[in-house]
């Protein structure tokens, strides 16, 4: 059964190095890391101004790298992005000639994230090796992980004076203008302000942040990877967003986070059934996510694992962003005692589940979902940690 701890930043760091020898020829002077993040409940309620109860991941992605003289940037991943190559290297950006999106696509997260730096001075050269533990495609936020993971690396080379809610717009604009995705600001956000032995509710209209504690030695945190992601996941998300954003509009609101569930009732005639639907779920997910934060905050794992049930319900029925391998992946872990909630987590279409459950029977759930899954599953077992840092060499 393959089942995957997360490395530790150390492990990660040293093989950054190791590569950076190689690549470079010599030793990597600068580090920074940042994780990826894992979220509890509140799915697609970060771009409609609502809330989210993410946590930050023991796994990570790790830059490191050095200054060259000659005003080149070269960046090296060692993750498999098809066949997309692993090397890039462009001109450091001035004013005249800015950097733009282009190929490999990976390297675009990199580029947005230097492209919208609010440097105080021009970024020099310099060589880096990208290392990341974080999934790819798992719904476990690698590209929020690398976007951080530059950002943090950056301020190394050219100080900001941002805070870190700036610098987490700085990120999603780099993912918004250079990877073409619409995202909210949930991913970088945590990856940025996470908390050993927390969760962070985060409104995501005021950016306003709380921690929730989440350290009982009883429970675990077990998310289970589907190893698919449907061809629709891309193209779906922009059209979700949109759909949200023309009910919101519909309803005579800025958004969503503007609505309650008596006002989407007595106006449901002004929308569409896709709309309604849509707005349906965003709307009962806003509650159920301060519904949830109360419930973690209070150790009350049976409430809060019902309400991870309603969410992926809602997300499978209203949203239609689930998939079989998913529902599936649910269903099997709720079929057994000692688990309190389960839920896709993620933009849909594949990735990951989240299951809440007693820390004594991870081992048995992992078993009966391994024997009964009709696909390969990877499990990742995961306490809440900290948020980007530099790392000393």
């Amino acid at each position: 059964m393959p089942v995957s701890r997360d490395p530790e930043v150390r492990a990660v760091l040293e093989e950054a190095r190791r590569v950076f020898r190689e690549e470079f020829g010599s030793e990597a002077t600068l580090a920074a890391s940042a994780p990826g993040r894992v979220n509890l409940i509140g799915e697609h309620t970060d771009y409609n101004d609502g809330l989210v109860l993410p946590m930050a991941l023991e796994m990570v992605t790790v830059v490191v790298g050095a200054l060259r003289s000659d005003g080149l940037i070269s960046f090296v991943t060692t993750s498999e992005h098809a066949d997309e190559p692993r090397r890039v290297e462009f001109p450091a950006p001035t004013a005249e000639k800015p950097l733009e999106p282009g190929e490999p696509h990976w390297a675009n997260y990199v580029k947005g994230v230097i492209k919208h730096y609010p440097a105080t001075s021009p970024l020099p050269g310099f060589n880096a090796v990208v290392v990341s533990s974080v999934p790819l495609g798992g719904g476990l936020s690698s590209s929020a992980s690398l976007e951080v993971a530059t950002y943090t690396f950056l301020q190394q080379l050219c100080p900001d004076s941002g805070e870190a809610t700036a610098r987490a717009h700085v990120c999603q604009q780099a993912e918004h203008s250079f990877a073409g995705v619409p995202c909210g600001i949930m991913d970088q956000l945590i990856s940025l302000l996470g908390q050993k032995g927390h969760a962070l509710l985060i409104d995501c209209r005021s950016l306003e942040t709380r921690p929730v504690p989440l350290s009982d030695p009883g429970i675990v945190v077990l998310i289970a990877n589907s190893n698919v992601r449907h061809a629709l996941a891309s193209s779906e998300y922009p059209i979700r967003r949109s759909q949200c954003e023309s009910a919101a509009k519909a309803l005579g609101k800025k958004s969503l986070r503007d609505v309650d569930m008596d006002y989407l009732e007595a106006n449901k005639a002004r929308l569409t059934k896709e709309q309604y639907q849509r707005a349906r779920h965003v709307v009962s997910e806003i509650k159920r996510t301060s519904e949830a934060g109360i419930a973690l905050s209070t150790s009350n794992y049976k409430t809060f694992g019902k309400l991870m049930v309603e969410s992926h319900n809602s997300l499978r029925d209203d949203f239609e962003v689930s998939c079989p391998e998913l529902d599936q992946l649910v269903e099997l872990a709720l079929s057994e005692p000692g688990v309190y909630g389960s839920r896709m987590t993620g933009g849909g279409f594949g990735g990951c589940t989240v299951t809440l459950l007693q820390a004594d029977i991870v081992s048995k759930i992992m078993q009966h979902i391994q024997e009964h899954y009709k696909g390969t599953v990877t499990f990742y077992v995961s306490k809440p940690a900290n948020g980007a840092k530099v790392q000393p060499l």
